[in-house]
């Protein structure tokens, strides 16, 4: 699901240390459904995204996945940490321009790749060559796609023996993870992107469509904003954070017991319906309720021993059951919040009204942030705050809460003006 990365001047920004690295890669192989290193069994437990490196091994996380930009100073910072890095190959999208009927456009792609594994190929950090990301995504006919990503594959075994080469899907489909077998036969990971209560059988479907090598569930969140219910005017409902961290412990335990590694989406803040719904941290870096639910999955420690504070309900006053509000331009909207810290510590409490995002991006896409209402918000507290003064339209109110301790709980709710 993230959105292309930048590309421009890449291969020009590899660090220059790089060059000085002692020869200390490790040799990375695939046996039967196992990833190991240096013949040891390799447990895939990380995240995807651009926070800070420095809180995950203590949350248990043992591996870092990027999406295509350069990866030099990601390789870098993880062999600090003690962490392994799926490094992205970005293998461009039909559906944002790239031409498979092409053969330039594919001799280029295919060359700036091969620089690219060239030149990171002996980086000790390096676990395996994530290629391409979603690239079947929202085509009518996906044929072209499938030998491009045979041909990335086939060059990465050709320039690096040491590495495994994975493929990246969105989802299995009826039938991608048997056309990837077909035609894609350098693959020797199959990466999937999946969401939701689709996680619970994601590893099954991948090996009923044949597939026999590891699988790694490249991205994991507790639901899409596609799967989610939605209000009359198609705002989808985003869980709170602390029902997401409760989805989040059932999925990292039904995929350990699969055997499948598990990547969660997204280690920062990105803006997709909201700033929130993806996002593992806020824009400040504080952890939220996801960060234990890693933690106690992967066998780590919670962040500097403090709990995220727990959302139990944000709900329209007067109407504890109703998903959304609705209000006439001349009124105004009332809403309660009922949440605790567990460790006791006072909350810094925030409210805040943004408009509801008219973007549907595919794939991740790029959106932009909607516009913040600040004046919309006129009496807030820790149990509540009264909404008024907005123009008709549709609107989100938003709560964030703050511990002391560097660690937050989200929720928001969709309302329309009449």
């Amino acid at each position: 699901m993230a959105e292309r990365p930048r590309r421009a001047g890449w291969l020009a920004a590899a660090p220059l240390l790089l060059a000085a690295l002692p020869s200390l890669a490790a040799e990375v192989t695939v046996s039967g459904r196992d990833i190991r290193v240096d013949g040891r069994p390799f447990a895939v437990r990380g995240v995807a995204g651009n926070g800070p490196l420095a809180p995950l091994p203590g949350l248990g996380v043992t591996t870092v996945r990027s999406y295509g930009e350069d990866p030099g100073p990601l390789l870098d910072a993880a062999q600090g940490l003690g962490l392994k890095v799926i490094a992205g190959l970005w293998v461009g999208q039909p559906r944002q321009g790239a031409d498979y009927a092409d053969p330039a456009f594919r001799a280029r792609q295919l060359a700036e790749l091969e620089a690219l594994v060239t030149r990171y190929r002996d980086h000790p950090a390096l676990l395996m060559w994530g290629i391409g990301n979603e690239v079947e995504v929202d085509l009518a006919d996906d044929s072209p796609v499938w030998p491009e990503i045979e041909a990335v594959a086939a060059m990465v075994r050709r320039v690096d023996l040491a590495h495994p080469t994975l493929a990246v899907l969105a989802e299995t489909g009826s039938d991608k993870v048997a056309k990837l077998i077909a035609q894609a036969p350098s693959i020797q990971a199959l990466g999937l992107n999946s969401y939701g209560d689709a996680l619970y059988s994601a590893p099954a479907r991948a090996r009923e469509q044949g597939w026999q090598g590891p699988i790694v569930i490249t991205e994991l969140g507790a639901l899409g904003q596609w799967q989610a219910a939605r209000a009359p005017w198609g705002a989808p409902f985003e869980p709170t954070s602390t029902q997401k961290a409760i989805q989040l412990r059932r999925y990292l335990k039904a995929l350990g017991e699969a055997q499948a590694g598990a990547i969660v989406f997204l280690w920062g803040q990105k803006q997709e319906v909201t700033p929130s719904w993806h996002s593992l941290l806020l824009a400040d870096g504080r952890t939220l309720e996801a960060a234990e639910a890693m933690a106690e999955a992967w066998g780590g420690a919670l962040p500097g021993a403090n709990h995220a504070p727990r959302i139990v309900s944000l709900r329209v006053a007067g109407e504890p059951s109703a998903p959304f509000a609705s209000w006439p331009a001349d009124g105004e909207g009332t809403f309660t919040l009922d949440a605790v810290e567990p460790d006791g510590e006072p909350l810094d409490v925030r409210w805040y009204v943004m408009g509801e995002s008219a973007a549907r991006s595919v794939g991740g896409d790029a959106e932009a942030v909607p516009p913040l209402f600040p004046d919309a918000v006129r009496h807030a507290g820790p149990t509540g705050a009264r909404v008024s003064g907005l123009p008709a339209g549709r609107y989100r109110l938003f709560v964030e809460l703050r511990d002391g301790r560097g660690a937050a709980a989200t929720a928001n709710m969709p309302f329309e003006v009449r």
